[in-house]
């Protein structure tokens, strides 16, 4: 039997999904992804990451501001199932009832931990030592619905989230496959969460960046990781805005937010950081050495705190 199948995503992080049920015989009837973008240079017209996939995979795709624009389209095709990563909208009942055997959404993390949008980042933030995918069915909720399966990845040390978010999405490009004829042929169990236990990943703000040196090097570490590469974490030095994109933690002490050494090293509540990747703004990323070479920032500094 044929089924009809719609994905929904945008980010590269669906990407490995999509291709993943595409060459193994899931047929794709229509891709759903977010609206073309103007950059902010050039005013070139982008299309997502998901957009592009679809097209080289020869799938239809359609954009819709809101997906609810498309009702009349998706009643009409008479959908078996939708399979949605990260798709950026939030689907209402009218849309939810579309489909025969549901929509089946792959977020990354152990639901019910970490809802919401930036559930990679936040588990770095935090000084996670683990996370994972979760294969959950959609409700009117945000992240609420129940589960089939998770699974647990460890978080690498000193790793950021783009390298973190590349492993989960091939995790979840793995795993959907093992529950796909299961779904399409209702014969997988999915269990409430325990929703007193539920935490949520809210969208990241560019401030929450901003550098407190009194903050512990560890923590602040994990800033820089959690919020690589954008927005990042930064700090001020003479009113102009510093990018750290990597940096190692020191078993040192030294004052808050001073340059301890030649090599970029910095005091912090405790311990200190060797920042090894830096961004000033409006410039490339440099190699800690490089930028040394040219840059006011010294042994002595006094980097402005939060």
């Amino acid at each position: 039997m044929k089924y009809k199948i719609v994905f929904l995503g945008t980010p590269i992080f669906a990407v490995p999904t999509l291709r993943s049920l595409h060459t193994n015989g899931y047929p794709i009837s229509c891709v759903f992804t977010q609206p073309p973008k103007k950059s902010n240079r050039g005013q070139k017209i982008n299309k997502s990451p998901i957009h592009v996939a679809a097209e080289d995979l020869n799938v239809l795709v359609r954009t819709p501001s809101k997906i609810e624009l498309d009702k009349d389209f998706l009643k009409n095709l008479n959908v078996d199932l939708v399979v949605v990563v990260a798709y950026g909208q939030i689907i209402p009942k009218s849309i939810l009832e579309l489909s025969k055997n549901g929509y089946i959404n792959i977020h990354a993390s152990l639901l019910p931990k970490w809802r919401g949008a930036a559930p990679i980042q936040r588990s770095i933030l935090n000084l996670e030592k683990t996370t994972g995918i979760s294969i959950m069915k959609l409700n009117e909720k945000l992240d609420e619905g129940p589960v089939c399966n998770s699974y647990k990845l460890q978080i690498n040390d000193n790793e950021n989230s783009e390298s973190l978010s590349a492993r989960l999405a091939h995790l979840s490009a793995e795993k959907i496959l093992k529950k796909m004829d299961e779904i399409l042929e209702n014969k997988i169990e999915f269990v409430e969460q325990n929703h007193q236990n539920a935490t949520y990943a809210k969208k990241i703000e560019k401030i929450e960046g901003k550098i407190n040196w009194n903050d512990d090097a560890l923590k602040i570490i994990g800033k820089v990781n959690g919020l690589y590469p954008n927005p990042g974490a930064w700090f001020l030095f003479k009113n102009e805005r510093y990018k750290i994109l990597k940096a190692e933690l020191l078993n040192i002490d030294g004052e808050n937010g001073v340059v301890l050494d030649d090599e970029l090293t910095v005091g912090c509540g405790q311990k200190a950081l060797k920042i090894l990747e830096i961004q000033k703004q409006g410039k490339n990323v440099q190699k800690s050495k490089e930028f040394l070479l040219g840059s006011l920032i010294k042994r002595g500094s006094i980097l402005e705190n939060a």
